[in-house]
This record gives C-alpha cells, structure tokens and sequence, in this order.
C-alpha cells in the first residue's frame, strides 16, 4: 500500500505550514516526521495536536517505562507500524522486559507484569472493551497512579489513538531502519 500523504515540500508548504513545521523541528522532536507528516495538512491541528505529545511524552508524571509500556498497547491495538517501530526500543531502553513487548506484539495479555503494568495494562484493555473501567479497575489504578497519573494514562491512550488512526489512514509507512519486526494484524 502507498503512502497517500507523503511528506510536502518546503515548495508546496504554505505559510502557515511552513511555521508550523518549524516550530515543531525547534522542538524535542528535531523535524517533521511520523504522524507529524500528514497532519500538517492541518497546521493548527498539527500544532496543538504536537504539544499534547510532547507534554505526554517528555513532561508527564508517569515513569518512562510506563508511559512506552502505554503507547505499546496503543500501537498492538491499532496495529500502528511506525509507533511500534519507534516506541518498541524506547520502551525496551526504559526498563520494559521483551517478553512483555513480545506477547504485546501477538496480542496476548504479558504474563510477569509488574504489578504498575498489570494495573496500565488492566485500564487499558477494559477501556478497549468496554469504552469505560469498573470501580475495581479505576481505584487500583488510582491507588497506584493517583489522578494525574489515571489522567495522563488516559491522555496517553487518546493521544496515541488519535496519530494511529491518522497514521492508519495515511498508510504512513514505518521508518526504512526500524530494527523491529512489524506487527502481525490482528485476525479478523
């Protein structure tokens, strides 16, 4: 399948693509790439979109594994290629076991969770299910997380749910050096 938004030209970038694409390249990320490349067909939205992930990727209260331990999930979930191929290392470098990722990545439940991922991997797959969690799912993860901490899990899911779908629709391709096998789909 083809890229059905490839990255622009400086050339074809209006003004207002244009700034935002540099502010974006000024920032952490270092320039436009992964789902940043079709949502500047939206620059506002590209713009406001960018700041959210970099707060819930750079700022948030939640510990690094944690937090790409979320955006793995997300990924598995949507079957999202590129995110998959950039967080899986991120992840792993942050403390996550493989054989947690491994049986993320063939849509199992990882056994030997630590008990902060059973209780992010518990919201999570609830949430999938059930688009809400039970009282029981909600108090553990506040008892772990506090509220920030359930809110930034949230913001995490919605977040990378959000540049997947993008992403999906776009057929953004994965990174031409991703050193991590690509996601199965999931069966019909």
């Amino acid at each position: 399948m083809s890229d059905r938004m490839p990255p622009l030209t400086h050339e074809r970038m209006t003004a207002e693509q244009k700034a935002a694409a540099a502010e974006l390249a000024a920032g952490p990320r270092g320039g436009v790439k992964g789902p940043f490349i079709p949502l500047l067909r939206s620059p506002q939205l590209m713009s406001r979109l960018q700041k959210v992930g970099e707060y819930l990727r750079y700022q948030s209260v939640l510990e690094p594994r944690l937090s790409e331990f979320v955006m793995l999930i997300v990924s598995r979930q949507w079957t999202q290629q590129f995110e998959w191929a950039i967080h899986h290392p991120l992840a792993l470098k942050a403390g996550l076991e493989p054989g947690i990722a491994a049986a993320l990545a063939e849509g199992r439940r990882p056994p030997g969770m630590p008990e902060e991922a059973e209780i992010a991997y518990d919201l999570c797959d609830e949430l999938y299910r059930t688009h809400g969690v039970s009282d029981a799912t909600y108090q553990r993860a506040l008892r772990r997380c506090g509220e920030q901490g359930v809110i930034e899990i949230l913001g995490l899911v919605g977040y990378f749910t959000t540049v997947s779908m993008v992403m999906n629709v776009a057929r953004t391709p994965r990174p031409a050096d991703a050193g991590v096998a690509p996601l199965a789909p999931f069966p019909p």
